[in-house]
This record gives C-alpha cells, sequence and structure tokens, in this order.
C-alpha cells in the first residue's frame, strides 16, 4: 500500500490489534491479495530509530505473508518500543495478531514449525 487514502480506509474500517510492539490494522478485501503498509511516527525517535523499526517489522512480515490467506489490508504502525526489540519479539507478536485476525490459519503454525 502506498496511497494515503488506503491507509486511510484500513484505520477507519480496520480491526485494531494492539500491542507494545506493533498496532496491526487489518481490514478484509473482497478479492485480492494481501497489501501491507508500514508505518512509524516521529514519536519514536529521530530517522535511525524510525528507519530501524520499520526494517524489523518488515523482517516479520516477509516471513509472515506466505502463511496468509485471503485478500487483506494490513497495516503496521510501529511503536516506541519497536525501534529497540529484537526481530523475534516483533515476529511473535505479528504472527499471534495475525492470527487472532485470521489472516493467518491455526494449522500454519504446525505445517512450518513456526512459534
Amino acid at each position: 500500500m502506498n496511497r494515503n487514502a488506503q491507509f486511510q480506509n484500513a484505520y477507519r474500517g480496520g480491526k485494531s490489534y494492539v500491542s507494545p510492539l506493533v498496532v496491526t490494522y487489518v481490514l478484509p478485501r473482497r478479492k485480492g491479495r494481501v497489501r501491507y503498509g508500514i508505518t512509524a511516527s516521529k514519536k519514536i525517535g529521530c530517522a535511525a530509530k524510525r528507519n530501524r523499526a520499520r526494517r524489523v517489522i518488515k523482517a516479520a512480515v516477509f516471513e509472515l505473508l506466505p502463511l496468509a490467506e485471503g485478500a487483506y489490508d494490513l497495516v503496521f504502525v510501529a511503536r516506541a518500543k519497536t525501534a529497540e526489540a529484537k526481530s523475534t519479539a516483533v515476529y511473535e507478536v505479528l504472527y499471534g495478531q495475525l492470527r487472532k485476525a485470521g489472516v493467518i490459519a491455526d494449522e500454519a503454525s504446525f505445517l512450518f514449525g513456526k512459534v
């Protein structure tokens, strides 16, 4: 996702899942594939911290996207603790949020041996 309107639709119409590391907005779509966007506001800190937060989230998302079923718009919002967190911690949080949202099936953990 790269347009402001797409992010706004996800914020308004999507369901949010909150953790101390990441906030995830999930908006189901009728057809297509999974689209995602990552944001980090200036509240997180300087540009280096914001970039690290986005990189950590992006690494986790790339591992989780093959497990996704259906068509969704996903927005991941970095929080202050994201920049200091390990990528494995962010992966576990995102995995739990996406499984709770129904984006990833419960059986996916058995198939791929994750978490």
